[in-house]
């Protein structure tokens, strides 16, 4: 308790008063680096400062570096190769010529001292990491789009030496369910780098749309990629209508494919394709019907397809093995990736129970439940894959009924698929969905846009990649995952992203002896006025006060009220009107409900000015929801 009173008051301090941690030291990186060192002085970025690479394969993230810089400050900084000792000022890049081994490939040694900057790496993706961390230590509009004028670009002088815990540090976008366009993706392509994510998994097919171009198979993006519009809340849209024109949606082409890799491959992120199979397959069913076991005509729906409507591929059908070869020669020659992600999540195995063929495969093969069949599936499927030079990765569904031999599995579910999958020596990326899943909300429902569940910033810092029972040495990493049903442009995809996409950075690359959640709490604060510059949309839900109902020892309701972060003072009123910092405040004791009312209003301030949203919460809301405590007082 004593802890929590303290750090409460570090953040008053800190936010209350004239001097900050930014102005006091400037180093609030994020993800926290392995040792940080701060040293006396500044060094000042000026129209004349020279960056220097030291080798060739440095030229174009120099050059990239240079771009970043010259952007927000105006200058016409280039880059120029050059030998370290021969200068004496400006931004050094350096490729150790004996290479250090407790960096690996993606770590870096930043040194900034008054006269000159040092990065220096292995590799050039350490470099580029470097680059990262030495942004975040510049002033915030650093991240402005257009030039700034009348200010010093100074960076503290500090000593860092970083390098990741994960190899595999993801974020998925699902693309199918709305279509953001090649400028979105490489927007967030970008806003990934700056957090050392380094795996793009992008989501292309699905029931809702289709988006790869495929050669020979024409109707994928004539038919598959387009759906009827909709406007509202998922769940709750009508039906295609006959005769209604499908007009919502897009694809892209193969070139486009290939500019929005190389855009990624230059930012040291790899682009891992997923083509979700053999379910979710209804864009793809409803350009090739026979590719099913009903052989119907289906329309692309605009939300989740009733159980009626067969979205799960054939297996035993012919036709379905000849359209996979051909989309993943494609795939496989279009991403550079060594993975092809592969789904394999929720597949609706009645279907194959109604289809003689399928009913004959399975005898045939000595298969006697629909699980074994979808493993025949998969594990034919990988041969293939692997046929085209590439591993497969699959939805943790893939563990049911046996799992392909070489197979990669992306644990969602919890954490029990992961640990099976290690034990069985199988690689894992986990990506729970009760942490990493920021298509839920983030906060009060009262005060979010709709969404499913809710995982706070709080839950996405607590995320545990290597929980009990697993083999540590089969986990590649982790990923966070955008589901879209709910996020149907991209100002939301990123209020949904961030700053809870900050938090799992840090799980993803800081080492677990640096995780400290007091301390995360102040650097992400210190990070918005970058996410501003940026013009990134990001959510401030961590701010809002929390409601909640629990059952009194004598049966009656009281409220209780939380905020998601210490420092913050939560006022209410139960009259209807709008509570300010005169109002009562909330000690933190169960509120008794006054006779007659039938709302709480709740804000939160902190210095004694407002900074959560209003949250009017209905007292017939918290009723439905109540929990259950033996005893409140």
């Amino acid at each position: 308790m004593k802890k929590i009173i303290l750090f409460a008051l570090l953040i008053i301090s800190k936010y209350c008063f004239a001097q900050s941690a930014l102005q006091l030291s400037g180093i609030h990186i994020v993800p926290v680096p392995v040792s940080v060192k701060i040293e006396q002085g500044n060094f000042i970025l000026r129209p004349d400062t020279k960056i220097i690479y030291s080798t060739q394969e440095l030229k174009d993230v120099s050059g990239l570096f240079a771009t970043m810089l010259n952007k927000p400050t105006g200058f016409n900084l280039r880059a120029m190769g050059g030998k370290e000792r021969t200068i004496s000022g400006g931004i050094i890049l350096n490729i150790y010529r004996k290479p250090d081994t407790l960096l690996g490939d993606e770590g870096y040694g930043l040194k900034v001292l008054s006269e000159k900057i040092i990065i220096s790496a292995n590799k050039p993706n350490g470099i580029f990491y470097g680059m990262q961390s030495l942004m975040q230590l510049f002033p915030s509009q650093i991240e402005s789009d257009t030039v700034v004028r009348h200010i010093s670009w100074k960076a503290a002088c500090v000593n860092i030496t970083d390098y990741p815990r994960f190899k595999w540090r993801g974020m998925m976008v699902d693309d199918s369910r709305h279509f953001f366009g090649m400028k979105a993706i490489e927007q967030f392509i970008n806003e990934m780098a700056k957090y050392k994510y380094n795996v793009f998994h992008w989501h292309l097919t699905d029931d809702q749309g289709w988006r790869i171009q495929i050669k020979g198979l024409p109707k994928l993006t004539e038919t598959g990629a387009w759906r009827v519009p909709r406007t509202g809340r998922w769940g709750t849209f009508e039906a295609p209508q006959p005769g209604e024109k499908e007009t919502y949606g897009g694809y892209y082409t193969q070139e486009d494919i290939r500019e929005i890799v190389q855009y990624a491959k230059e930012r040291f992120i790899t682009v891992l394709p997923e083509i979700d199979v053999p379910a979710h397959c209804l864009a793809l069913i409803a350009s090739y019907p026979n590719l099913s076991s009903t052989r119907k005509q289906y329309s692309v729906w605009p939300q989740y397809p009733p159980d009626s409507i067969d979205n799960v591929l054939d297996v035993a059908n012919d036709s379905t093995w000849i359209a996979l070869d051909t989309i993943f020669s494609q795939v496989a020659k279009l991403f550079p990736s060594r993975y092809i992600h592969v789904g394999g999540d929720e597949a609706n195995r009645s279907f194959w129970m109604k289809d003689p063929g399928d009913l004959a495969l399975m005898k045939k093969e000595g298969l006697t439940t629909p699980a074994e069949l979808q493993s025949f599936f998969e594990k034919k499927l990988e041969k293939l894959i692997i046929a085209k030079g590439k591993k497969m990765i699959g939805w943790d569904e893939i563990l049911e009924g046996g799992l392909a031999p070489e197979a990669t599995v992306m644990s969602w579910r919890g954490e029990q698929g992961g640990i099976k999958a290690s034990q069985m020596g199988h690689h894992v990326i986990m990506a729970p969905y009760g942490s990493t899943y920021l298509s839920q909300i983030q906060g009060n429902p009262l005060a979010e846009p709709p969404g499913p569940g809710m995982i706070t910033l709080q839950k996405c810092y607590e995320t545990n990649i290597l929980p009990e029972g697993v083999d540590p040495t089969f986990i590649l990493g982790g990923e966070a995952c955008l589901w879209t049903e709910h996020i149907p442009d991209y100002r939301h995809l990123e209020y949904m992203a961030y700053p809870r996409a900050m938090a799992l950075a840090e799980v993803f690359w800081s080492q677990e002896d640096k995780h400290n959640w007091n301390s995360f709490l102040i650097r992400m604060q210190d990070q918005l006025p970058y996410l501003q510059e940026a013009q990134i949309k990001y959510a401030t839900s961590m701010y809002d006060p929390v409601i909640s109902a629990i059952k009194g020892s004598d049966d009656s309701m009281k409220v209780v009220l939380e905020a998601q972060i210490p420092g913050l003072d939560i006022y209410y009123r139960f009259d209807g009107t709008d509570p300010d910092n005169f109002s009562p405040e909330y000690t933190g004791k169960p509120l008794d409900i006054p006779e007659g009312a039938s709302e709480i209003k709740v804000i939160t301030y902190r210095c004694g000015k407002p900074i959560g949203k209003q949250v009017n919460c209905p007292l017939s809301w918290l009723r439905r929801r109540m929990k259950k405590w033996k005893k409140a007082g």
